[in-house]
């Protein structure tokens, strides 16, 4: 039985007894941020389960993307050594939300394993929690299992909970026997059991969670007023044993990338030899990297997408075992979507983005690990001696100069030091870390970047401690206002004002600016800032301000700079819009990796592998006008976090927020989680500007534009700049573009022309063929000493107008002088001219007459004036022989001449 077939069967099968068939949740949970990873199915049905979530049903079934390769789950270490472990797997779940309980979860497990897929049941072995009673007897009436057969384990295998307080329950596993006939025998205690299983003799298929319990803060167990059902089976596990297979590898599921890795590398697959580890290694890791890059997880430095270049970087160190040198998961990677794109579409749809990725990702690591894996030899070389690990230790600062110059992770390194019988000092490493984080946070607060960070109001005057101020900048750019706390160095001065209608600058959005108006005293307003959890506006005083005088308590108009917030503004809400049209260009794996919003232009980093198109960016730019254009209202409300969540508004990666969020929406258009300030209809932008596009990190792009005026001034900037352009070539701007080709034609032309010219050797470009001095005697009617010069010439020239300059410099210089020119122009064109000096034009002397000869002679024809004729050459091959006989032409009309 296919995998696909165990999914569709397990899934069919509970659609019938009335689950909700439900879509796998991503793999960067949306509700729960203590989860690094989506590492079991019911994480999706966590707010369920506690009671905070409605769902419009009370059973569902699911396939669940999992992966455990970071924090408490971390299978990372075992993958590839091991049968079973995987750092991405299926996980096959059915749940009750308060419906049906034990009696039904085990019949639902026993029927689908023995009826449905065909389970020997004699091979099938229970556990229970020790203290569960009613699941021991539920077995043996439901399922008809021998009470031989079921195992009473403790909490460490039997009992289920979600953190220290709160849901949590006694569950039951099914076990499969995978001894073959002859070495089964019947299990007969629980430390045999254990046994059995520790050394994978035994497999655990299916776990059953009991959710009966809620914990308390006091550890006592109260129980739930509607227990649920949370269960999950693996797919991996039951293919294997289905398919009769000593190995989860060796299932259909990663049979395909194992062949894959066999013809990259260019020699079969041995699962026995110690070679066969990297090639499961590679098998595995490229579903985790397929799966983390289609959720929108992209390599970086910290947090998931530390673990995800991790992973990569472990593949890649595994291939370079096997021998590449070049890119290597990116083929398994292709596999993977060929094989799993049917059941998870997101897959082929992303497929572009998650192969360039990985090859980007790879081609990274491999311009450095050579260098790495020779510094590792060198820090770490082969022991002479049969060694244990721990005979050596690499130094902390020696791992990290391997992490931070060479890109090898901590976790790399570890390996490849047990290998070869070394540990590392990990204290040292993360102290080196340390002291490099310290320095960048110092260069930090040297430029200013934490201005106010770790400020508090000691010093301060407050009317209140703490102050109370309320917010009231999203609705209102100038309001009454009340001093509630101040603090005065010199001329200038801080205040807490409440109501507080200035933004300070948070989530990419500048500062506001503005005046503080009162009575025998003002501030222009230049500092906004949050200190202790209240914003602070500073700036130069005006006037007297003081106990005596207006102080704390003081009523004031509070004056946001208009102009400035509407710009601001404009730039903020068409931030919304641009993330929108990102993701509907180039993909949804585009996600928010930072932002500047400023009155005068807006920057927006986002998770993308390579460099935008310039028709990309033209689609983008066009879509983003279109919505500012369509003139879309924009909303927003304070929320439940998980409320917004769940109608899909987009969080910013890695920001924290609180229970309560503000949702703004830009119907049909966005919906994202923001605390800036917005327009109220996007047609208010007016227009959108891409300024430019480029690359900040690995895997994270920047687009700098304009909206409204700054966009106006840029366009209005680009328009004088053509103008001045256009005068310059002598055209009108229309025809720039024409113009601009022309030249460069002609340009390239030139460049053309003046290679040939230096490979030619020929001086000028025009190469003498034939030159003869034709002597004076009375019968030419030449006095003594008189000479005619007769020259032939082939030049290579741009157009027929460079052999005419030629002719006229020979007039102009020469006496008694016939040229005859065989032109070659760049385009291939061959024309033969013949110039004629004056003197020789009053002896009758012309240039049309010798070149009608002289072209017939080539197979063309030709005519002109007396000092300049010119023809057509048909024949070149004929060429040197016409040139040479120029002089026999003019001889004899020199005796004509005379005659």
């Amino acid at each position: 039985m296919k995998a696909s077939d165990i999914r569709r069967r397990f899934l069919d099968y509970f659609q019938l007894r009335g689950h909700e068939l439900r879509p796998s949740g991503p793999l960067v949970p949306s509700n729960d941020p203590t989860l690094l990873f989506t590492n079991a199915g019911m994480v999706q049905f966590k707010g369920v389960f506690l009671g905070d979530e409605d769902v419009p049903f009370n059973r569902a079934v699911t396939s669940q993307k999992c992966v455990r390769a970071g924090g408490k789950h971390n299978d990372l270490e075992e993958v590839g050594r091991t049968a079973r472990h995987h750092t991405f797997f299926e996980m096959l779940g059915n749940f009750s939300f308060g419906d049906y309980f034990k009696r039904d979860a085990v019949h639902f497990a026993w029927e689908f394993l023995t009826k449905e897929v065909g389970l020997d049941p004699e091979r099938l072995y229970v556990t229970v929690h020790h203290s569960d009673d009613e699941a021991h007897q539920l077995w043996q009436d439901v399922a008809g299992v021998n009470a031989r057969r079921i195992f009473r384990l403790g909490d460490k295998d039997n009992f289920w909970q979600m953190a220290d307080t709160g849901p949590c329950g006694p569950c039951s596993e099914l076990h499969y026997d995978l001894r073959d006939e002859a070495s089964r025998s019947p299990v007969t205690s629980a430390e045999e059991f254990e046994s059995l299983g520790d050394t994978g003799r035994i497999v655990e298929l299916w776990n059953l969670v009991f959710m009966q319990f809620d914990r308390d803060e006091s550890g006592t167990l109260n129980p739930l007023p509607a227990p649920s059902i949370d269960t999950g089976l693996g797919l991996e596990r039951l293919a294997a044993v289905l398919q009769g297979k000593d190995s989860n590898y060796h299932t259909d599921l990663f049979t395909p990338l194992l062949d894959r890795v066999a013809a990259v590398v260019g020699r079969p697959y041995q699962a026995q030899k110690e070679e066969g580890v990297s090639y499961r290694v590679l098998a595995d890791h490229s579903r985790a990297v397929a799966f983390l890059l289609a959720d929108g997880v992209f390599p970086s430095n910290e947090g998931r997408g530390y673990v995800l270049r991790r992973i990569l970087r472990r593949g890649v160190r595994h291939a370079w075992l096997l021998g590449r040198r070049e890119p290597t998961l990116v083929a398994v990677v292709e596999e993977v979507i060929r094989v799993m794109g049917q059941a998870y579409p997101q897959l082929v749809k992303r497929s572009s983005t998650i192969l360039e990725t990985t090859r980007m990702e790879e081609e990274r690591f491999l311009q450095t690990i050579e260098g790495g894996m020779a510094r590792f030899d060198e820090v770490a070389p082969v022991l002479s001696h049969e060694g244990t690990v721990g005979d050596r230790v690499i130094p902390g600062e020696e791992a990290f100069k391997l992490y931070d110059t060479f890109g090898f992770p901590l976790d790399l390194t570890e390996l490849m030091a047990r290998e070869r019988g070394y540990l590392v000092d990990v204290e040292g490493f993360h102290a080196a870390l340390d002291r490099q984080r310290a320095r960048s946070r110092a260069d930090r607060a040297t430029a200013g970047v934490e201005r106010g960070a770790g400020e508090s109001l000691e010093g301060w005057t407050l009317m209140d401690d703490p102050p109370e101020q309320r917010w009231v900048g999203w609705d209102s750019k100038g309001t009454e206002a009340r001093v509630v706390g101040f603090r005065q160095e010199g001329e200038r001065l801080e205040l807490i004002l409440d109501p507080n209608p200035f933004y300070a600058e948070a989530g990419g959005q500048v500062s506001d600016t503005g005046r503080i108006l009162a009575e025998g005293w003002s501030v222009r307003v230049d500092g906004v800032r949050t200190i202790s959890g209240v914003t602070v506006v500073s700036g130069i005083l005006e006037g007297t301000f003081g106990p005596e005088g207006d102080g704390s308590g003081a009523t004031v108009y509070a004056r946001v700079e208009g102009r400035r917030r509407h710009d601001t503004e404009r730039n903020h809400t068409v931030t919304h819009l641009l993330h929108a049209a990102l993701r509907e260009t180039l993909g949804e794996h585009v996600a928010q990796r930072g932002s500047l919003v400023a009155p005068d232009r807006l920057r927006f980093d986002f998770s993308h592998p390579r460099p935008v198109t310039a028709e990309e960016l033209a689609l983008i730019e066009e879509r983003v006008n279109q919505a500012i254009w369509n003139d879309h209202p924009v909303r927003w409300e304070i929320v439940d976090r998980d409320e917004a969540l769940r109608r899909g508004a987009m969080a910013l990666f890695g920001e924290k927020y609180g229970d309560e969020v503000r949702v703004v929406e830009i119907p049909d258009v966005s919906l994202e989680l923001c605390g800036g300030t917005h327009l109220r209809h996007t047609g208010e932008a007016g227009l959108f500007v891409i300024l430019g596009e480029s690359g900040v990190a690995s895997g994270v792009r920047r687009i700098e534009a304009t909206t409204g005026p700054g966009a106006f001034s840029h366009l209005r900037q680009k328009e004088e700049v053509l103008g001045k352009v256009a005068e310059l070539l002598k055209t009108p701007p229309a025809n720039l573009q024409k113009r601009t080709r022309e030249l460069l034609d002609e340009r390239a032309q030139l460049e053309q022309l003046l290679e040939e010219i230096r490979q030619g050797g020929a001086e000028g470009g025009a190469e003498v063929v034939h030159e003869v001095q034709i002597p004076g005697p009375d019968a030419l009617g030449l006095a003594d000493g008189e000479v005619v010069t007769y020259r032939a010439v082939r030049m290579k020239v741009k157009d027929a107008e460079d052999a005419r300059r030629y002719g006229d410099a020979v007039r102009e210089e020469g006496v008694r002088t016939v040229a005859v020119v065989a032109a070659e122009q760049v385009d291939g064109k061959r024309t033969l001219f013949v110039f004629v000096t004056d003197d020789l034009i009053g002896r009758g002397i012309r240039a049309g007459d010798l070149v009608r000869d002289l072209a017939a002679r080539v197979g063309g024809r030709g005519g002109g004036r007396p000092h300049m004729a010119q023809g057509g050459i048909e024949d070149p091959e004929r060429l040197p022989e016409a040139l040479a006989s120029g002089e026999e032409l003019l001889v004899r009309a020199l005796e004509a001449s005379v005659g």
